[in-house]
């Protein structure tokens, strides 16, 4: 697709320029043409893209593969929403949209587009998940007011049995009490979701919190649990409170610990990065929020339930004997309050928790001490 002056013609200019993968196959199902984006999602170089069919790439009956033939029998474009083509060679979990035009000039020839969903479906799951906090935050309060009251009596009561009735029905009373304890301890846990006062901030180094949190596991929880480190030593601070960050990272950090378990080679890794380019629109407003900074917590694990995938930072979602399933739910609320969002990418192989952050910029911070002022006055 050159001209006479050995210039690429000014529509493969264009297509080059788009962000999103697009592809030619002729009538034979051979790929005639890939843009830049094509090469980064076949994870293949035009030339190599060339010597292959469509068909090698994507899983046999695939949907994409009866698209294109529809669009030749009819010419005319078809679109598809929420395609898995997911193989391996191009990786598991490749949710798409597909559109499919016929070409004029080259008879039984198609373009193909893809618009990977990824993103877009991590910011709506994001969203629900910030609604499910919110949900937890009225029941939290409802629950401190309506409950921790007559669970007091009720514990006194039992008390006041265990030093009246006989030795066979004290272990009955002693039991009440117990189990008022636990339930007093779990209102206490969820009445953190009611704090909804402004995040106290300050520009964090997350290398430093990291590290501290890294410190805590290796001589408690994960000490028999091998570390590594993929950091970007560039990266700027970020607006946040420290506490709040360690609590976050000390979360995952045990989560990820007890999914390896006793398993022989069980690692963590723990990355940062800077990603240009991930921006979000807040709902209500006309802002979009860039959230370049990148932290993740990876382990070797054998995974996340793929039940239960998709409500892993839902309140009482947990697959823990004992647990409470707050804990995530909390973490995707300190993560929001501090305007990021955090979402699980999990296979067999392993599982990684990944966060999304706003960089620190010095008018934020400004902004932050303002919003400070106006909460203590």
């Amino acid at each position: 697709m050159r001209t006479e002056s050995g210039m690429l013609d000014a529509s493969q200019l264009a297509v080059n320029a788009l962000s999103h993968p697009v592809i030619m196959v002729d009538g034979e199902g051979m790929i005639i043409f890939a843009n830049a984006e094509a090469e980064d999602f076949f994870r293949s170089s035009a030339a190599m893209l060339a010597r292959h069919r469509l068909s090698d790439f994507v899983p046999f009956g695939s949907p994409l593969l009866t698209l294109v033939d529809q669009v030749r029998e009819r010419s005319a474009p078809f679109n598809e929403y929420r395609v898995d083509i997911s193989s391996p060679r191009l990786g598991q979990d490749r949710i798409v949209d597909i559109y499919v035009a016929p070409v004029a000039e080259a008879p039984d020839s198609a373009v193909i587009m893809f618009l990977e969903r990824s993103m877009a479906e991590k910011i709506d799951r994001q969203m629900t998940h910030r609604g499910a906090a919110r949900s937890v935050t009225g029941l939290a309060a409802m629950l401190a007011h309506e409950i921790k009251n007559p669970l007091s009596g009720i514990r006194g009561a039992a008390q006041l049995l265990e030093n009246v009735v006989s030795d066979e029905d004290r272990g009955l009373a002693r039991l009440i009490t117990e189990e008022t304890d636990r339930i007093v301890a779990l209102v206490d846990r969820m009445e953190v979701f009611s704090d909804e006062r402004p995040v106290d901030s300050m520009p964090v180094n997350i290398h430093v919190v990291l590290d501290h949190v890294k410190a805590i596991a290796q001589n408690g929880f994960a000490r028999d649990i091998s570390f590594t480190e993929e950091y970007d030593p560039s990266l700027p601070p970020i607006l946040a409170n420290r506490d709040q960050l360690v609590q976050v990272f000390i979360n995952l950090i045990k989560n990820a610990a007890e999914a390896i378990g006793n398993t022989v080679g069980g690692e963590i890794r723990l990355s940062t990065a800077f990603r240009p380019g991930i921006r979000f629109s807040v709902p209500g407003t006309r802002e979009r929020v860039s959230l370049p900074m990148e932290f993740c917590v990876h382990d070797n694990g054998p995974g996340v339930s793929e039940d239960i995938r998709s409500m892993i930072f839902d309140p009482f979602i947990t697959t823990k004997q004992n647990g409470s399933g707050l804990g995530l739910a909390l973490v995707a609320k300190i993560v929001g309050a501090h305007g990021g969002v955090i979402e699980c990418d999990s296979t067999a192989r392993g599982t990684t928790f990944r966060i999304l952050m706003p960089a620190w910029r010095e008018q934020e911070a400004n902004g932050a001490k303002r919003n400070k002022a106006a909460s203590t006055a």
